[in-house]
C-alpha cells in the first residue's frame, strides 16, 4: 500500500455482511437475527480510530446488532438500509468535507463494487466475489468476520508508520 496515499485516509467505511462477519445470518426460534463479530476486528477499528481517522458503517441491511456493535466500537456514523453504497460514501463524504480520496471503503460483494472503485482505496476481504477482488486495490488475506478489518487496519496504519506507536501503547 502507498504510504502517501495511506496517510491521506480521513475515514474508513465499512460493510457488514460479509466483512465484519462471515455473511451468515442466523435466525432464531422466537424470529431473531443473530450475527457474530470478530473481537480482533474490534481491536483494529480502536486503533485505527486511536490514529485519528473516522470509521463508519454502510450497510445494505437494517439491523439492531450492528447498532449495538458500532456503540461498543465508538462508531457514530451508521448507515444502514442502503444499497447504493458509493451514494451513501458521497454523502457522508460531503458531511464531513472530505474527497473520496481521502476514504477507504472495505466492501465484499457487488452492491459494494463502484464504491470500492471510487475511494482513494478500494479494500476487500479474501473471500469476496470476483469483481470485487479484481477492482480493489487492497485484498485482506482473511475472511470477512475472520480478521480481516483487523489485517485493514494494521495495514493502513504500518504504512502510515503509526503502528508500533499504537501497538507500544499496549506493552
Amino acid at each position: 500500500m502507498n504510504p502517501d496515499t495511506a496517510r491521506d485516509i480521513k475515514l474508513l467505511a465499512l460493510d457488514v455482511d460479509g466483512v465484519l462477519t462471515d455473511g451468515r445470518i442466523t435466525y432464531g426460534n422466537d424470529g431473531e437475527e443473530l450475527k457474530s463479530f470478530n473481537i480482533k476486528d474490534g481491536l483494529g477499528i480502536k486503533l485505527i480510530q486511536g490514529a485519528g481517522v473516522e470509521v463508519a458503517i454502510i450497510t445494505g441491511r437494517r439491523s439492531n446488532i450492528v447498532d449495538r456493535r458500532a456503540r461498543e466500537l465508538g462508531i457514530e456514523t451508521i448507515i444502514q438500509g442502503r444499497e447504493d453504497k458509493l451514494s451513501a460514501l458521497q454523502e457522508l463524504c460531503e458531511l464531513r468535507k472530505l474527497s473520496l480520496k481521502e476514504c477507504a471503503y472495505m466492501g465484499d460483494d457487488l452492491p459494494d463494487l463502484a464504491a470500492v472503485r471510487a475511494a482513494g482505496i478500494g479494500m476487500t476481504v479474501a473471500d469476496a466475489s470476483s469483481p470485487l477482488l479484481a477492482a480493489a486495490d487492497w485484498r485482506s488475506s482473511r475472511h470477512g468476520g475472520d480478521g480481516a478489518v483487523r489485517e485493514a487496519c494494521e495495514t493502513l496504519l504500518h504504512s502510515r508508520g503509526q503502528l508500533d506507536a499504537l501497538e507500544a501503547t499496549f506493552k
